[in-house]
């Protein structure tokens, strides 16, 4: 099963017939084809299988995770594919990456959703952990997902990642979040997300050793 899936998630992404002056690869995702212009000289401008695991799931279970009018943010949205098929199911959504990142995410998501979607996604920067308050103030900001791919490798920023976590997390949120295993001192990240989130697994790809999670703030209840 784990197989015919991965293959079915994999047969979504195809590639020009053509080399253009600008590298890109293509995705069928919500019933539209998207091109993405990558960056092979940066870890965030390449679509990696995480995101096609997350844009999956988001349309083959758009009836369970409705996206139409929901706030979406996408946490390392890199070339932005996770942020533009959420918008094409009718969420509203902020793609957030790194400053140096954020000129091909905002071409790539102006390519593929203008004029297609309910709501025009945004584009913000958020360098993790770094002036939250200031940029996604708690009064004005409130977020019905959280959405990430891949964003626990090897960097050293995991602290200022489950603190950004923590602090856009309010208590109805839900957080999607798909996450390849590596190398052991990155996998500890899952132990400590748990400390602060209720974490439930939803989908697994031991082909790809990727694993896509379902999480919510263990304090809710109390709240």
């Amino acid at each position: 099963e784990d197989e015919q899936i991965v293959a079915e998630i994999m047969e979504r992404r195809f590639f020009p017939d053509h080399i253009a002056y600008k590298t890109w690869e293509g995705f069928h995702f919500a019933g539209h084809e998207i091109r993405i212009t990558e960056a092979t000289d940066c870890y965030g401008a390449v679509v990696w299988p995480s995101a096609l695991v997350l844009c999956y799931f988001l349309e083959t279970h758009s009836k369970q995770c409705n996206l139409v009018d929901k706030n979406v943010i996408e946490i390392g949205a890199g070339t932005g594919l996770v942020s533009i098929v959420a918008s094409l199911l009718g969420a509203s959504v902020t793609a957030t990456d790194l400053p140096e990142l954020l000129g091909n995410l905002q071409y790539n998501i102006l390519q593929n959703t203008k004029q297609k979607c309910k709501h025009q996604p945004c584009v913000k920067e958020l360098s993790w952990g770094i002036d939250l308050e200031k940029n996604f103030p708690r009064s004005s900001c409130h977020f019905d997902y959280i959405m990430a791919a891949d964003v626990v490798y090897h960097h050293p920023f995991l602290d200022e990642l489950l603190l950004t976590f923590d602090y856009l997390c309010k208590n109805d949120t839900v957080i999607l979040w798909a996450m390849k295993f590596r190398l052991e001192n990155e996998n500890r990240f899952v132990d400590r997300f748990q400390t602060l989130f209720d974490l439930e697994m939803i989908s697994n790809f031991p082909s790809l050793n990727i694993t896509l999670y379902k999480a919510m703030r263990k304090d809710r209840m109390k709240a």
